[in-house]
């Protein structure tokens, strides 16, 4: 599976895979496609900004090949969950 063909999967899932998973996957698609984390953590008023950021900020260093073949994997792994 392909990056591109990942990203578009990932909308047709029907389980909510969480949002320990959202969130990774949101870093993963971040670190992909614009690189390392940038910008200021947002403060403590915005928790959903807050652990965005923290999130993409964690898979920081790593390689934008890296990051898309991380989101194609994970992304099957939850489609290969559903059909199961």
């Amino acid at each position: 599976m392909t990056f591109d063909d990942a990203v578009a999967a990932a909308a047709t899932l029907t389980r909510d895979p969480g949002n320990a998973t959202k969130l990774a996957l949101y870093a993963l698609y971040k670190q992909a496609t614009e690189g390392d984390c940038t910008g200021k953590r947002p403060g403590f008023t915005n928790p959903v900004g807050r652990a965005k950021h923290d999130a993409w900020a964690s898979v920081e260093g790593t390689s934008q090949d890296e990051a898309k073949a991380e989101y194609a994997e994970r992304v099957a792994e939850l489609l290969a969950a559903e059909q199961a």
